[in-house]
């Protein structure tokens, strides 16, 4: 009798601890949940706000404050592979009016295909920007997306035979005073100075890099930043968002 008493709350025992178990795994799928819902997705800490301020490439000539908008939706299919041709082809269609020649600002919108996109004025926290982190952050779609991107270099003085030097993921396109600089095709992942223009100028006073970004699947991020003829970093240069438009 002894013997079948034990065994029973030995049974009783493993019951309970498994029910224990449950409502525990619940409860923490649960929460969970909470801290991974849209509510409390943010663009921090990859981004903050651009500021009116004057602002200097990084250590490295890294530019880091950019206008972006938010993706416009270009699905891919599976089996479509980036070439020239096909990088040429999407990112010069246009898909918005003045694609080529606005100067955006901060909050102003544009209209693709039915669906309002907004820029946002932003500085990256690191050297890259990070757009698949713009995206998820501000609840936006992710995959198989269009980015576009512009910023105002102003140059101290003309700046004859300096070369832009981009790395990206996925493919991209990037101009320079509304002529094209640089053009990365592939399915790529981001690495600095992946792909290097051939010589270029920068003017005296403003100059508009304007660039787009096509993403398949996984994560998307680029940067850019000027070198000169020997390879070195140019950082004497002024992003300022503020005069956009002047």
């Amino acid at each position: 009798m002894n013997m079948f008493r034990n065994f029973l709350m030995l049974v009783l025992g493993v019951l309970v601890v498994f029910a224990f178990q449950v409502i525990s795994g619940s409860s923490g799928s649960a929460t969970l949940g909470a801290t991974t819902s849209d509510t409390t997705r943010s663009i921090a800490p990859y981004f903050t706000p651009a500021t009116s301020a004057a602002k200097t490439p990084d250590d490295d000539g890294f530019l880091q404050r950019w206008l972006l908008l938010e993706p416009i939706n270009k699905p891919n299919r599976s089996n479509t592979v980036f070439t020239d041709s096909y990088v040429r082809n999407t990112l010069n269609t246009e898909y918005f009016s003045n694609q080529f020649t606005v100067i955006p600002h901060d909050g102003d919108k544009v209209t693709v295909a039915g669906q309002e996109l907004k820029w946002h004025a932003l500085e990256s926290t690191d050297f890259n920007i990070k757009l698949f982190r713009f995206a998820y952050g501000l609840n936006k779609q992710t995959y198989g997306v269009l980015f576009w991107v512009v910023t105002l270099v102003n140059s101290p003085r003309e700046m004859k035979n300096v070369r832009m030097a981009v790395g990206s993921n996925s493919a991209s396109q990037w101009w320079l005073n509304g002529k094209e600089a640089v053009i990365l095709s592939g399915d790529r992942r981001m690495v600095m100075d992946d792909c290097v223009s051939k010589r270029l100028t920068l003017n005296k006073g403003r100059n508009v890099i304007r660039g787009a970004v096509i993403n398949g699947p996984g994560l998307s991020d680029f940067c850019v930043r000027f070198i000169d003829e020997n390879g070195e970093p140019i950082k004497n240069l002024a992003l300022s968002l503020d005069k956009a438009g002047n």
